[in-house]
């Protein structure tokens, strides 16, 4: 399982192996809140199967969906390398599969092995620059431009957004805006055939515009 995660691709064998070892298969129901900010952290969590999105709420409830992890993908690795409570909440969005690696064989394999540790780096920096890319959208485009962008990152290399099924509330949540005007896009999105609607996916057909 370790080999098919990024993180782990350049990681010799003998190390995945003790790494595996040590590492815990879970299997959580739909809507199981897996993690909440400022919880102590304890285990780095891959995916095996399933889909899990992480958000953000206030002292008001409003909530932000930050992103949405599939097979393969994982969270937690910021906490277990700073210590510091978990900066995110994470729900599975259905049932899911797991892997719970424990933080003293992250640390430990991060001294014994450099290469380790340089291919995380990478992705730390790779998500600091999707963070910086959010950022931007957030400042820069308008509620048109965000949804555009929100449907291009769900969906996969055919350019399908697939099941379980994203409401117009996720994706509100996730550009920072109302349900309503949510659904006056992808209505617009449908009449100009920009995206279709299909049996258990939605699909986009030609180049999302970036502006009202």
């Amino acid at each position: 399982m370790l080999e098919n995660v990024r993180l782990f691709a350049d990681v010799p064998p003998e190390y995945l192996q003790q790494l595996e070892k040590l590492s815990i298969p879970r299997r959580f129901p739909k809507n199981t809140v897996l993690v909440t900010e400022g919880d102590e952290s304890s285990h780095l969590y891959i995916i095996r199967k399933g889909t899990a999105s992480a958000f953000l709420t206030n002292e008001d409830g409003r909530q932000v969906n930050l992103n949405y992890m599939q097979e393969g993908e994982y969270f937690g690795e910021l906490s277990l390398l700073d210590g510091q409570p978990r900066s995110a909440s994470v729900v599975t969005v259905t049932d899911c599969e797991m892997v719970l690696v424990p933080r003293a064989g992250v640390l430990e394999l991060l001294n014994k092995h450099p290469v380790f540790a340089m291919v995380l780096i990478t992705e730390l920096t790779r998500r600091v620059r999707d963070l910086t890319d959010s950022v931007k959208d957030m400042a820069l485009l308008d509620v048109y431009g965000r949804v555009s962008n929100a449907l291009e990152k769900l969906s996969d290399d055919n350019k399908r957004i697939h099941n379980p099924k994203v409401t117009h509330q996720d994706i509100a949540n996730m550009v920072g805006s109302s349900r309503e005007m949510v659904s006056r896009i992808m209505k617009q999105l449908l009449i100009g055939e920009y995206i279709e609607q299909c049996p258990g996916y939605i699909e986009i057909k030609k180049q999302l515009p970036r502006y009202w």
